[in-house]
């Protein structure tokens, strides 16, 4: 297990972990079923940070972001190439957040919520930024 181990709180763990795998390259790793055999976790790698999804269970406390109105939080990937990640995802049913462009900070990035209104942040580096321009563009941006 990496450092920090994510667990995500899902519409279906079954459809999810398909999700995460057609559209962010996630490897499952293994199943913990209920009973009834539907999963109460699936766990996935992405890179090597492992992903936990898991159904919500209202009673418990757990439900997805899209449940509860919205994130405060956003989860970043680098990718490889953020517009076909981008594309992919929306294909795949996700809600854009921010369109894939280009960052003063030096990557190509773009935002999207997956179906279960996790916000997930994708970034490709294009660019190593000067500390002294970073701070004029942050300037610029809330003068």
């Amino acid at each position: 297990m990496t450092q920090l181990a994510v667990h995500l709180v899902v519409n279906d763990p079954d459809t999810a972990a398909a999700w995460y795998a057609e559209v962010l390259g996630a490897k499952e790793t293994s199943r913990l079923p209920l009973p009834d055999g539907r999963p109460l976790t699936v766990e996935l790698l992405i890179g090597d940070t492992v992903l936990a999804v898991a159904g919500e269970w209202p009673d418990r406390g757990l439900r997805t972001p899209a449940t509860m109105g919205g994130t405060p939080a956003a989860f970043h990937l680098p990718v490889a190439d953020v517009d076909a990640v981008h594309a992919r995802a929306i294909a795949a049913g996700a809600t854009e957040f921010e369109p894939p462009h280009d960052a003063f900070w030096g990557d190509r990035t773009a935002q999207f919520l997956d179906p279960s209104g996790h916000r997930w942040a994708v970034n490709q580096h294009l660019r190593d930024v000067p500390a002294e321009e970073l701070a004029a563009q942050v300037a610029a941006m809330f003068a």
